[in-house]
């Protein structure tokens, strides 16, 4: 908190500084003893008023986090393959890192699903992010297979139905949408989808995402299933400042 405080204060007392030189007739008057006195009363008044630091970091986290997303933007929006929804050349892309064995994730998906038969100008995104378990990795996978072969939604849905995420109902939901069995059981231990992985772990630890889901839209980064209505309204926002 120190260190939080001390970046604080440089950071205010170098506005107040600035402020005070260009309103001087004389910038002379700018000496060293005056900027010291000034950073005193800048950390006076933060130690008296702690509770402006919490809004501090906030607004510094989110500006940190557009930052990236802005950098990172390419990287973000452009799908592995087949592996996204909606229009292919949509207005907004909202990005998706998820993990088969999550809950939320599973309780997201009729959000999804929801969004893109109201909005026929959005795209989805999903990037796989299999963090929880083995079975993760395995369905993630498969999951990428299916992407390659055209039949991305019809698994991600065949296997959120399936319930538990076990070997067994991997192959099963890849089969009932037309995978071949030893196809996708050789996924499961093709490593050359660890790149993708891999890319995806990267990407989601630049932004600080620890957890799935984790929706990027627009410049906004949203934790966790954050339901329909805030998904709706971040989309909104996005297009919003798309037309600016």
């Amino acid at each position: 908190m120190q260190i939080m405080i001390g970046g604080l204060v440089a950071v205010a007392a170098a506005s107040a500084t600035a402020m005070s030189v260009q309103s001087a007739s004389d910038t002379a008057h700018s000496t060293p003893a005056n900027k010291a006195e000034i950073e005193q009363i800048v950390r006076d008044y933060i130690l008296e008023h702690p509770e402006i630091l919490p809004e501090a970091m906030e607004r510094l986290k989110a500006k940190h986090i557009s930052a990236t997303i802005a950098e990172k933007r390419q990287a973000l929006e452009t799908p592995f393959s087949g592996a996204w929804e909606g229009a292919e050349n949509g207005d907004v892309i909202l990005v998706e890192f998820f993990d088969y064995a999550c809950g939320y994730c599973r309780k997201s998906r009729a959000d999804i699903s929801k969004l893109l038969s109201e909005d026929k100008n959005l795209k989805i995104v999903y990037r796989e992010l299999p963090i929880l378990s083995q079975e993760s990795n395995s369905a993630a996978r498969v999951s990428l297979l299916a992407a390659q072969k055209g039949k991305y939604s019809a698994f991600h849905d065949a296997l959120y139905n399936a319930g538990r995420i076990t070997q067994k109902n991997i192959l099963a939901a890849a089969t009932s949408v037309g995978l071949d069995r030893n196809a996708a059981l050789s996924a499961i231990s093709d490593d050359s989808y660890l790149v993708e992985i891999e890319t995806n772990i990267k990407l989601a630890q630049s932004l600080n995402a620890t957890g799935t889901p984790t929706f990027i839209v627009g410049d906004q980064l949203l934790n966790g299933a954050v339901g329909y209505d805030v998904l709706k309204q971040a989309v909104a926002q996005a297009r919003k400042d798309k037309a600016r």
